[in-house]
């Protein structure tokens, strides 16, 4: 990935310096001054919580209700969208809920009936119990015959059973066209209102970065209309590359130029680290925490950054020009060029700690060959 370098860091006290990358350099001596180690990454100011809108209806919008530096409410409405589809599918599912309540009233025609054949049961059942009882006590008093004492029996039966069939249908009609009340009236508070529009509504107390369609525009449902995020809390996405994620942990220091705010440099501190590698860019995204605050309120602004990996104040220091294949440097002696072994330290881009192997004594010459 070819990613942009911010060349040699140094620390000074009075902060950041970025130096320009140097030439060649004939000879020069190792030096002692701060080091600090870095990975480069760039990215954008993304405010916290900050989510892109996609309307859930195709149609124009009826009405625009913010503008961009607006401040909303966590369920303020944004847009208000006229859907022919939407109003179509109000219209039946106004019509399915209509039957359904008219069918699931007490005096609906459909319950009113099977009420009716009820009714009728229950009374045949009072009368052929009555008259079962009568009979019963007459063949007691061998006033009637079992004949006719069987008959009435029969009747009596037959009515009591007519009687629970009626108040079971009864009932399972009626707890039917309760469901389906019940499905209607979801199905319409789903379809929306009455009118067929939707309302586009903010999920989170914030700040409107963009508003993108206008009155009487037409929208899709994969177009972004709006964004949202908020107002003072804002967060630095960054873009590192693959080959130096595996450095890069959280908690560690960043210092950041925005390209907004030319000659400043702000503090921030690496919050998340994600698993993902983009494989277009060759490069993971990093999260990093603001410490300072931001000028002004504005989302997506370009910036470039340095992940410290470590830092010291006094580290001896060459040109990484200076240093040869094995690690190791050419000193010039009486006799002539020589090569030292060193053992290297922190790097910036153009610079090498060297640990062991050179003082500040030492002449660092160019190899001849």
């Amino acid at each position: 990935m070819n990613i942009k370098s911010l060349c040699v860091i140094t620390l000074t006290g009075a902060g950041l310096l970025l130096s320009a990358c140097g030439g060649k350099e004939e000879g020069v001596k190792p030096a002692v001054k701060p080091l600090m180690e870095a990975v480069y990454a760039s990215g954008f100011v993304v405010s916290k919580d900050e989510y892109q809108i996609f309307p859930q209806v195709e149609g124009t919008v009826a009405e625009k209700l913010v503008e961009e530096g607006d401040a909303v409410k966590k369920g303020e409405p944004l847009y208000i969208i006229e859907s022919g589809q939407q109003s179509a599918r109000y219209a039946i599912a106004k019509e399915n809920y209509d039957l359904a309540a008219k069918n699931f009233r007490d005096n609906s025609p459909v319950l009113q009936e099977l009420k009716a054949a009820l009714e009728s049961a229950k009374t045949k059942l009072a009368f052929d119990s009555a008259n079962f009882v009568r009979y019963s006590n007459l063949l007691k008093k061998n006033a009637t015959s079992q004949g006719e004492y069987d008959r009435i029996k029969l009747l009596y039966e037959n009515s009591k059973n007519d009687f629970l069939l009626q108040n079971s249908r009864y009932t399972k009609t009626r707890n039917q066209l309760q469901l389906e009340f019940q499905n209607a009236k979801s199905q319409l508070a789903i379809a929306g209102d009455e009118s067929g529009r939707y309302t586009v509504r903010s999920e989170v107390d914030g700040l409107v970065f963009m508003a993108a369609r206008e009155k009487g525009e037409l929208i899709r449902r994969n177009e972004v209309i709006a964004v949202v995020g908020k107002k003072d809390a804002y967060y630095l996405q960054l873009d590192v590359d693959e080959l130096d994620v595996q450095r890069v942990k959280v908690g560690q220091p960043v210092l950041v130029k925005i390209d907004a705010y030319p000659g400043k440099v702000f503090k921030a501190e690496i919050e998340k680290v994600y698993p993902m590698v983009d494989r277009r860019q060759q490069s993971v995204r990093a999260d990093a925490k603001l410490i300072d605050a931001l000028p002004g309120w504005f989302s997506g602004l370009a910036l470039e950054a340095n992940i410290i990996i470590q830092q010291k104040e006094h580290a001896l220091v060459i040109p990484k020009t200076k240093l040869l294949a094995g690690d190791s440097v050419l000193i010039q002696t009486e006799d002539g060029p020589q090569k030292v072994k060193v053992t290297r330290g922190a790097e910036t881009l153009d610079e090498v700690e060297i640990i062991e192997g050179l003082d500040t004594g030492k002449l660092l010459v160019d190899n001849q060959e």
